[in-house]
């Protein structure tokens, strides 16, 4: 029986760490993100769908999304933030259970979907156990801006617009700290792991 693993945990928090350390294994996962960017290109359903409600000004010379306009406009705009889900989230979804089901047929023993919003999303329902991936809040800010090379206030406000990461915590079945060293960060994967196999 295959065991289905959601990894989550806050922007910035070292989340895709973790999920390359699960490819090392050669343990499928499942990348949401990188479904919703696919999903996002230009001539799809959901490119037309989003660019009727956020007008064509959203919209690159090669009229492709301007993904970075459409972020600042969803973070900074809770009502916009929910219809861009809505259209999103239920396409992603029917992807991820096909995909699923694909590598369960497969015979995989432990199958990862990776999706930042499990816990505020329905996807929870889908999943046998939970991973958090956690970094202190001054960890997460600073890392965010680095990454992002953005301003304090906009990296404040993309960490609001999500759960949490301590209330992801409370509600995983494995909490990975990602606040230490790589190596600290994969002693605690690897005790995952040997749980998850033994079960």
């Amino acid at each position: 029986m295959a065991t289905t693993i959601g990894l989550t945990g806050g922007i910035a928090t070292g989340k895709s760490t973790v999920s390359k350390m699960f490819q090392q294994l050669n343990i499928p996962v499942i990348d949401t993100d990188k479904i919703a960017y696919d999903l996002l290109k230009k001539g799809t359903e959901a490119y037309y769908e989003v660019v009727e409600v956020f007008t064509d000004d959203l919209l690159l010379s090669n009229l492709e999304i301007n993904r970075k306009k459409l972020g600042k406009t969803i973070y900074y705009d809770e009502k916009k933030r929910k219809i861009l889900n809505s259209i999103v989230h239920p396409k992603v979804k029917t992807i991820v259970l096909n995909e699923i089901k694909r590598l369960k047929d497969l015979g995989n023993n432990i199958i990862v979907v990776d999706v930042p919003l499990l816990f505020e999303t329905d996807f929870v329902c889908f999943i046998d156990k939970t991973v958090v991936v956690y970094a202190s809040y001054e960890d997460q800010l600073q890392r965010l801006i680095d990454r992002d090379k953005i301003t304090e206030e906009y990296a404040k406000q993309k960490i609001a617009s999500q759960m949490p990461v301590q209330e992801k915590v409370k509600r995983a079945d494995y909490v990975i700290d990602n606040s230490f060293s790589i190596l600290e960060t994969k002693k605690v994967f690897n005790k995952i792991i040997e749980e998850l196999e033994v079960k």
